[in-house]
């Protein structure tokens, strides 16, 4: 196989998965946002990724059979599923509803800047921690990394984390933007002081 039909063999294997597991996790979350609510929906993708991640990576040695790819495959997707219909799509619609309008486009624009990093630093971090402990199994030019089982545990650690960070974000179904800043507050407090009237 020469270096372009591995490179149509990844992209078509990367797009079935997109297609199959990406697109309907954020149909999902379109489909039930306003249903069952942001909070349930991240809470929900945070603990499936955690599930499948340690599904992959403690009977890691089962999913490298061959007869197992398809399995492997099917659980690798569920958890882009989950992804989709769950933190990747409540971090996007969260952030524009919870902070007061005065300082909404600056901390919306923080939050995504936040996720970037966060995003590049897993992607770069995994394919380092990925790479065999063993100096002359790893790709050349990486250093000698954890394993693809220890960076899986540590995936679903890191989705875990995400469940506990979770409990702080408030629920903003059913909210309007003013009622989630607090704004509406502020204006009944000028209200009512401003029919104050004094008694003679």
């Amino acid at each position: 196989m020469n270096a372009i039909q591995e490179l149509f063999k990844i992209a078509r294997a990367q797009t079935l998965i997109a297609l199959c597991s990406t697109v309907p996790g954020y149909w999902f979350t379109v489909a039930f946002i306003d249903v069952i609510g942001r909070f349930a929906i991240q809470m929900m993708g945070f603990f499936f990724m955690t599930v499948f991640m340690f599904a992959l990576a403690i009977p890691y040695n089962h999913w490298t059979h061959k007869e197992n790819r398809i399995g492997f495959v099917i659980m690798y997707s569920l958890t882009f599923f989950f992804a989709n219909f769950g933190p990747n799509a409540t971090t996007f619609v969260v952030p524009a509803e919870i902070f007061p309008a005065r300082f909404r486009s600056t901390c919306h624009g923080i939050s995504a800047a936040s996720g970037k990093l966060g995003a590049m630093v897993g992607a770069f971090g995994f394919l380092y921690l990925a790479q065999s402990p063993d100096k002359n199994k790893t790709d050349a030019g990486y250093p000698p990394g954890i394993g693809v089982r220890n960076s899986l545990l540590v995936l679903g650690v890191v989705n875990f984390l995400g469940i506990l960070f979770t409990f702080l974000v408030p629920e903003s179904k059913g909210k309007s933007l003013e009622e989630m800043s607090g704004e509406n507050e502020d204006n009944e407090n000028t209200t009512s002081d401003s029919r104050t009237v004094p008694i003679v």
